[in-house]
Formats: structure tokens, sequence, C-alpha cells
């Protein structure tokens, strides 16, 4: 029941090139950088991520995108990423863009044994109709479009049918966290930590303070550890290395 990593490198030494990824973290929020850094080591490469967007400024999924490590990705916002936008525009990488709270429900579908469920989101889109440029051909042309969803009314409110995401591993960043998994998150880096968690079939957990099993109230527990297969203790400096994406003052 001990599922403790000594290492970071440790946790993700079998995340092998083409291996699909879900990970946790909203902008800077909740993201698990050191087991980021931790796979850019390693040298993985080739790699299918889902997450809600593809790292900011130069940190989080940003280290293995600008080193050209991420093959494929499915998401539901590029920002103010200017290398993702370049790579996905010039062809020299796959993007799959679908509404945030579809990609929250196929990640939380995937982890509940669900394969597919009809919601209402991008009906009369090009989300259900197909058409939106999945890779582009480096000349302003598409290479790779989406292709057209099956959709069925119900109530006589039409929904487009969307597939669960299942992926090889998870990665995931809590607050705190004991030796059996169970883990809680902070506040907003609650965001998509959970579902990521739910749908890797190998979740790693980096967690900013590990406890023994019975300290955390089981009621404050946000995901519970049978998720979770392994976890890496932050050092106190790794903790509390956090960025602020736009910083203001106000007066």
């Amino acid at each position: 029941m001990d599922k403790v990593v000594a290492t970071a490198a440790d946790a993700v030494a079998d995340v092998s090139d083409g291996a699909s990824l879900a990970v946790g973290g909203f902008g800077l929020g909740g993201v698990p950088n050191v087991l980021i850094k931790a796979l850019h080591a390693r040298g993985t490469g080739n790699l299918h991520v889902v997450s809600n967007n593809c790292g900011a400024l130069d940190t989080g999924l940003a280290v293995l995108l600008t080193a050209g490590r991420i093959a494929r990705v499915t998401g539901s916002y590029i920002g103010a990423n200017k290398e993702f936008a370049r790579q996905y525009l010039s062809g020299e990488l796959e993007v799959e863009l679908i509404p945030q709270g579809t990609l929250a429900e196929r990640l939380r579908a995937g982890g509940s044994g669900i394969p597919a469920f009809y919601t209402p989101a991008g009906v009369g889109t090009q989300v259900a109709e197909g058409g939106i440029p999945v890779r582009y051909d480096g000349r302003g042309g598409v290479a790779v479009a989406s292709p057209p969803k099956e959709v069925r009314e119900f109530d006589g409110v039409p929904h487009v049918l969307e597939h669960a995401i299942r992926t090889d591993f998870a990665l995931v960043r809590a607050a705190r966290g004991d030796r059996h998994g169970n883990l809680v998150f902070a506040r907003s880096s609650r965001n998509f930590n959970p579902l990521a968690a739910m749908a890797g079939r190998v979740t790693i957990a980096e967690v900013e303070e590990l406890v023994e099993p019975g300290a955390l109230d089981p009621d404050a527990v946000h995901l519970p550890g049978v998720f979770v297969r392994r976890v890496v203790a932050l050092s106190p400096a790794e903790a509390a290395d956090k960025r602020v994406e736009h910083r203001t003052v106000s007066t």
C-alpha cells in the first residue's frame, strides 16, 4: 500500500516514447512541474498529451513542447503560448481542440468506465460538423481536419457524441497526500488534476506535503488513492516554487 517513490526520475522511468499523458493544471496552477522536468531529463519524446493548455511562460508542459518532445495535444486553450501556436500552424504539432467542459467530462468519463456520452456543447459548430484543423501542412493549408461526430436528439435538443479519454499515464500535483495515494488539492489547483488522475492507467502524483495514512480527514480527500499508483514527495524548495503568470497590484 505504500506508493511513495524515492525520486521523480524513478516515478517516470517507465514512461516510454509515444506514451499518452493526462496532465493536470490550469495556467500555472496545480501543474506537476517536477514530474515534467524529470520526463524532460529522461529524454522521452513523441508524447501525446491531454491537458487544458500546453504550458505557460517557460514552465510546465512548455518545457517538453519547446524541446520538441510532444507530437499531439488534446486540449481547449492555446492562449498566449507563442511556441504552441507556432508549432501548430507550421504543421509540427497535431492539436485536437475541444470545449473546456467537454475535455473535463471526457477525462472524468474515462476514469469512471463510461465509454462515451452526449453533450449539447459544440452542436452546430465545427466541433460537431468537423473541419477543425488538426494538423496544418506548413504552407497555410490543412493537412488533417477533425471528422464529423454523431449528433442525436434528446427531448428535442441535439447533442453531439463525445468519446471518453484514457491515457497510459497521468501526472498531477497535490497540496497534501498520504502514502496510500489519497490526495488533497489546494483551492484552484484542484482544476483538472482529479480528472486527469482518474483518466490515467498509471497515475503519478507529486505532493507538496507527504503525511502518514490516517492524517487526512476522509471527508477532505478530493481524490481517493485507488486512482493513484505512485507518489513523489517534493522538497520544501520544490513545493514553494510557484510562479504568477500575470502579477497585478492594486493601489
